[in-house]
């Protein structure tokens, strides 16, 4: 096969966690008497840390240094109990997984989300699948797009970069593939539309979990 290996962004990708993402940032940021948002705005909120997150959820003159760490460490306390009151894996996705293992393509998770909660989701709604690393947001490694934690990823499974086919939802997951010499695919499932991960770097589009296992 082409790629012998698999990396995946989470959020967008292999599990559709947007609701439960705002409901709990709308709760935080209601507590201090702000709006809450839509959930298809979510949709451009999330991607680039929960930090990020919680500055768009916030109104511009509100996105001070303590009214962020405020709300989000609000944000955290709800989201450790509810993450998984909606949150699932894609439709066709378990599918595909069985697939990529049947045929014997090691697989691999990057995600902007904080570990904590990127275990929590992964041992819990994709226990049946093996991946060799499971990578969150860690305080001491940039988020993506900087390609400093998928390098940490390929250097921890002792391969090269050009092994991996790597699939995401995002303009970020585009940039970080083709910064870290992967071969970007974008997924049309997730919360982005297909012009921003055209222009972000995708090398094809796929409309369905099962059109990615011909990638190969």
């Amino acid at each position: 096969m082409k790629y012998k290996a698999a990396l995946f962004d989470l959020d967008g990708t292999l599990l559709d966690t947007l609701r439960d993402i705002a409901d709990c940032v709308n709760k935080a940021v209601s507590s201090l008497g702000f709006p809450e948002h839509e959930i298809e705005a979510y949709k451009y909120f999330v991607g680039d840390g929960e930090d990020v997150l919680v500055s768009r959820a916030l109104p511009e003159d509100h996105r001070d240094r303590n009214t962020v760490d405020y709300v989000l460490a609000f944000f955290h306390d709800l989201y450790d109990t509810h993450w998984g009151d909606y949150t699932h894996p894609f439709p066709g996705i378990p599918e595909m997984l069985d697939a990529i293992t049947k045929a014997r393509i090691r697989m691999a998770i990057c995600s902007n989300k904080g570990q904590k909660f990127v275990e929590a989701t992964v041992t819990t709604l994709l226990a049946n699948w093996h991946f060799d690393v499971v990578l969150g947001a860690q305080p001491d490694i940039p988020t993506k797009p900087d390609p400093q934690g998928v390098l940490q990823i390929v250097s921890q499974m002792n391969m090269k970069s050009a092994d991996f086919l790597y699939l995401g939802d995002s303009g970020v997951d585009m940039k970080t593939a083709t910064a870290a010499g992967m071969h970007p695919v974008g997924v049309l499932w997730g919360y982005r539309k297909a012009e921003e991960l055209l222009a972000a770097g995708a090398k094809a589009l796929v409309k369905k979990p099962a059109d990615v296992l011909p990638l190969f």
